[in-house]
């Protein structure tokens, strides 16, 4: 972090800086010092004495039970492999939902802030102004389920498997790629010291690390599934595990870190079920039964939120729905052309293809008008570059490449693609026979085909019933100019599996809201990530613009410059006509049985589940099993 002795304008500055390693950083010690957190930009929001998060509550009871529902299935405990038909179980580690109940990070990054970390298996952390190493002190009470202490030869082992492996998850390899050398430092500090790849952000990124434990896997089993019950240092002990039926945690009494800040408040079940379901119908069934089933239902849909609640525990207040605001910039949600296909090399084919989706016969006919267009990659933030022109900032950084950036991108002028709504609206269908055309299409006999014959024809692979009827409906509109849209929709291990190889033409897919969008832009629309296999660069992606983009947002050196890069990035992506974004809601939909509470304060992302409880544990209330 910054020294304390700086100018507060000169800390300003620095502190929004992305540095790559410099020549002087090499040459002149790094004066730094020992910190309980660090943030990308500025400095931590809590200071070195906080007692606990502020939307955590240190007094909620412990005890009772949650039952999750998730749609898919699972056949890993492997927490980083990209094998395996399926995925690896949620809860493991990193979850995006449940949080790290078996795995832990060396850092615990805060809901409440863009991009900040405090500390959990490491207790402080120090780096330089340039940011040219991360250091991390271990806590010496630290340990895993086994009893054995975490030690820095865990995190290197780590690394060494994280590093050397291609079927583990690739933002690892990737971070890692970046770091010159791991050292140990003394009895607890381990050092990262990085090479002439790195950028501000990296300290950060290894902070997020999964820390397991010297032998449970090695070079020839990190990258394998395993259905062996997985030794970690986190709260919860894998206690029973059915393969792509359920998984159930058991929170382990002996717990090392339960007293930290970081942990007050937190992690209140005595057990968390975890149940799969094939068809999200079921999932929701399940639900309504709730006691000896599902216990929260998180819900997307406003069709389904409108007419779906009508049942009698909600009538008589044992199931709440309620409604929660966030900070985060909206998911993208989207049709994904695969531009490896040759079908969709084109952008002006892609231009076409986007202007036929009929998002408001869409919203109002299947989602009752509640749905918002996207149409940035950061909409419902300030992130976002729609609606603004481009200033003297992004205008340098895109000059370039300003022969791919249309003029109403850059001008901000450019909106999403409108209809009239009718399903049928002539507007769009010529403009996107014109676009078409001009791209070297020719409509006849009924049908689109290329200047050979060769009819504008693909699949759009769907995983859910949702998915298929939005695809349905993409579909017949663009049977209006005779292009032959097939919607297929796979099961979840064959979907995981040709998603991960990129074996299709089109998909709807989804990328989280980030408050601080950096490198894992790399996996989602790097070029480095085009033909690696389970990256989620799903549109095939490899564009200098882009790349440049990413490497500006990651060595902004202040707020303002980190902003234009995002701004600027954002308008490359929205020039390159890679998706069709589809729809958000700016807030939050949730239903619970009125058993699981929460706190009263929601944190800036949004509802944080690992800070609910389960109120019949105040009266030590017995719980029924899942079913078996």
């Amino acid at each position: 972090m910054l020294v304390p002795s700086l100018a507060p304008s000169l800390r300003r500055a620095l502190s929004g800086a992305a540095f790559g390693v410099s020549a002087l950083a090499l040459t002149i010690p790094a004066q730094a010092e020992f910190r309980h957190g660090i943030a990308m930009q500025g400095e931590p929001a809590l200071a070195p004495d906080f007692a606990n998060f502020p939307y955590a509550d240190p007094a909620a009871p412990k005890g009772g039970r949650m039952v999750y529902g998730v749609f898919g299935s699972f056949d890993n405990l492997n927490p980083v492999s990209v094998q395996g038909a399926l995925t690896a179980a949620r809860g493991l580690f990193a979850d995006p939902e449940f949080g790290n109940l078996v795995y832990e990070p060396l850092m615990q990054r805060s809901a409440d802030e863009a991009f900040t970390f405090y500390g959990l298996l490491a207790k402080s952390v120090e780096t330089d102004d340039e940011r040219s190493f991360v250091e991390f002190q271990l806590d010496p009470a630290a340990r895993f389920s086994d009893g054995r202490p975490v030690r820095p030869e865990d995190v290197i082992a780590t690394v060494d498997l994280l590093k050397a492996q291609g079927s583990v998850r690739p933002q690892y390899s990737n971070w890692l790629s970046k770091v010159a050398r791991v050292e140990k430092h003394g009895d607890l500090g381990v050092r990262f010291t990085f090479n002439e790849k790195a950028d501000r952000e990296l300290p950060l990124l290894l902070a997020s690390l999964p820390v397991i434990p010297q032998g449970a896997f090695d070079a020839t089993t990190i990258a394998k599934t395993t259905l062996d019950k997985p030794v970690g240092s986190g709260p919860y002990l894998v206690e029973r595990v059915e393969p792509g039926q359920r998984i159930v945690y058991r929170r382990n009494p002996d717990y090392w870190g339960r007293d930290l800040p970081t942990k007050r408040g937190l992690d209140n079940y005595d057990e968390i079920v975890v149940e799969y379901f094939r068809d999200q119908n079921a999932q929701f069934e399940a639900f309504k039964k709730g006691i000896t089933y599902v216990y929260f239902y998180n819900q997307p849909n406003p069709r389904h939120w409108r007419t779906a609640y009508d049942f009698p525990a909600v009538t008589n207040g044992d199931v709440v729905k309620e409604v929660f605001q966030t900070g985060r910039p909206a998911n993208l949600n989207a049709f994904f052309f695969n531009t490896r296909r040759p079908v969709f090399a084109d952008a002006r084919v892609r231009e076409a293809l986007s202007r036929l989706f009929d998002f408001e016969w869409v919203n109002r006919n299947l989602f009752y008008g509640e749905y918002q267009r996207l149409e940035s990659f950061f909409d419902n933030s300030e992130l976002s570059s729609v609606g603004r022109p481009a200033d003297a900032r992004e205008e340098a950084l895109l000059k370039p490449f300003a022969a791919s950036i249309g003029p109403g991108v850059l001008a901000g002028t450019w909106r999403a693609p409108s209809t009239d709504g009718s399903g049928s609206d002539r507007t769009a269908l010529r403009s996107a026979i014109d676009e078409l055309e001009a791209a070297g299409y020719r409509f006849a006999d009924g049908r689109m085909a290329d200047s050979s014959g060769q009819p504008l024809s693909f699949e759009i692979m769907v995983a859910t019933s949702n998915e298929s009827r939005i695809a349905l409906g993409y579909a017949r509109s663009l049977a209006r100019i005779g292009v032959e849209a097939r919607v297929r929709q796979v099961d979840d291990a064959q979907y995981q599996k040709r998603k991960q190889s990129f074996d299709y033409d089109m998909l709807i897919g989804a990328f989280s809201g980030t408050l601080s969008p950096g490198t894992e832009q790399v996996n989602r629309w790097g070029s480095s990530a085009r033909e690696r296999p389970g990256s989620f660069n799903y549109a095939g992606v490899a564009d200098p613009a882009v790349d440049a983009m990413i490497a500006a947002m990651t060595s902004a050196r202040t707020r303002e410059d980190y902003l234009a890069a995002v701004r600027a990035y954002d308008r490359v992506l929205i020039s390159g006509h890679y998706v069709i974004p589809l729809y958000y809601i700016g807030e939050q939909w949730m239903a619970r049985w009125r058993f699981i509470q929460h706190p009263d304060t929601t944190p800036l992302t949004g509802f944080y589940l690992p800070a609910f409880w389960d109120e019949r544990a105040k009266d030590r209330m017995l719980t029924v099993r899942p079913p078996s």
